[in-house]
């Protein structure tokens, strides 16, 4: 079952899965009439205190469509290196992770799946419909909330600079202590309301708390320091042209970009960039900024759920 938190409904303990001797750890929300249908999987963002919690406020949303229930299962995976997932000292690549979720698509979730992406992580998300084409289990489908403007998704970060970053920054005592700073609540609601929110006022308690309990290990920093080294800029415009699955692309209102190459740009202006080049895609501008699940649940469960009709009626 769950326990009520807010206008929540969270599993009590999260589920286990083991992958290559690592915990993996995830919840699972049961539609009860899902039986031969795909299933959603949502991968969460990396940053200071994220987890699967991320996805936490549309999944209450979710349980609460259809007559007699969700339409699908809905799974929420930590990342290894988040949440209560094992926290290794390794410098995570999308590769990595989109490996990661593979297995865990095959092994667990045992049917096709319907991808959930929050932001910059949509390499994952790509790395993951590589891998499941090349098994003959094509991903379902995929949903982008907000990704990264298509030049930052073409961009390709030199190895020898993600290397570098990693061994002489964040693999020692400065990355020590840029996390203790970066991790401390008065820097996460900065942060949150210059770059991802839509209003100061969306920055509430309940998304603060969930940032202090995520990054209280101080094991965490290695996952968001694999991010921050750039690691998940190798090129991916060749293989975005190469998705076959049915793909929405969602854009906040007011999204902004923390990289050079997408500044300026409109949402609109992003999303027919993704349009042009998306063999199947379809997309939408909807309210919020960069973290639309979060701060725009109700606007990306309807688009959710009209596109999921669509593609698993």
């Amino acid at each position: 079952m769950g326990a009520a938190l807010g206008d929540r409904a969270v599993p009590d303990v999260p589920q286990v899965f083991e992958w290559r001797g690592y915990r993996c750890t995830y919840d699972h929300w049961v539609a009860p009439n899902s039986a031969g249908r795909p299933a959603l999987v949502a991968i969460h963002p990396i940053g200071v205190g994220l987890s699967r919690r991320f996805w936490d406020r549309f999944a209450a949303r979710w349980q609460l469509t259809g007559e007699g229930g969700p339409l699908l299962d809905l799974y929420a995976p930590d990342l290894l290196g988040c949440g209560e997932a094992s926290m290794p000292r390794a410098l995570c690549e999308p590769a990595d992770w989109g490996a990661q979720l593979a297995d865990f698509v095959e092994q667990v979730v045992g049917r096709p799946a319907i991808v959930l992406v929050q932001g910059a992580l949509f390499p994952v998300a790509i790395e993951l419909a590589a891998i499941a084409r090349s098994r003959g289990t094509p991903l379902a489908g995929l949903v982008l909330g907000g990704p990264p403007a298509w030049n930052t998704m073409v961009e390709v970060a030199p190895v020898w600079r993600q290397r570098l970053l990693w061994n002489l920054l964040f693999d020692g005592p400065v990355g020590d202590w840029f996390y203790r700073y970066a991790r401390r609540r008065e820097f996460l609601r900065n942060f949150s309301v210059k770059q991802l929110f839509a209003t100061a006022e969306a920055v509430d308690g309940e998304w603060l708390d969930t940032l202090d309990r995520g990054a209280a290990d101080m094991a965490s920093r290695y996952a968001v320091f694999a991010f921050l080294s750039q690691a998940w800029k190798r090129g991916y415009g060749e293989a975005i042209a190469q998705l076959e699955e049915p793909v929405l692309a969602l854009f906040g209102r007011t999204a902004s970009s923390i990289s050079r190459s997408g500044k300026g740009e409109s949402p609109e202006e992003r999303l027919r960039q993704y349009l042009d080049h998306l063999p199947n895609g379809r997309g939408a501008i909807i309210a919020g900024r960069n973290v639309l699940p979060y701060e725009a649940p109700d606007d990306f469960l309807r688009e959710t759920l009209a596109f999921v009709r669509a593609i698993a009626p």
